[in-house]
């Protein structure tokens, strides 16, 4: 008889734990509705411009260092074939475009915007 009487009290305690915890979660559930409701909403359409900026921004300062070296190599073949000095106008020009491209990407990439 005594452990019918222990079974009851603790399915009581139980379920007044139960009641205690779903309480808590309702509590808490409702909180961080506020909370969401109260923060500026990041959407995906702000996620989206953020990566196309970045793209953006990698496209320019890729383009910049291709276009010094490019602009460097003609400059270096060009100088070869009026001054006949075969590899050396290229070799040089060549490191000139790209030192100056590397200074324009530093340039940009720095710069404030």
């Amino acid at each position: 008889m005594s452990d019918g009487a222990r079974d009851n009290g603790g399915s009581d305690k139980s379920h007044t734990d139960e009641a205690a915890l779903s309480a808590r979660l309702k509590r808490l559930s409702e909180r961080l509705a506020r909370n969401q409701a109260a923060r500026p909403s990041d959407g995906p359409a702000e996620d989206r411009a953020t990566t196309a900026s970045g793209y953006a921004r990698g496209f320019r300062l890729s383009s910049e260092i291709v276009a010094g070296v490019v602009v460097g190599a003609g400059l270096g073949l060009l100088t070869d074939r009026w001054l006949g000095s075969s590899p050396w106008g290229l070799i040089v020009f060549l490191i000139l475009g790209f030192a100056a491209g590397v200074l324009n990407v530093a340039r940009s990439a720095y710069a404030k915007d």
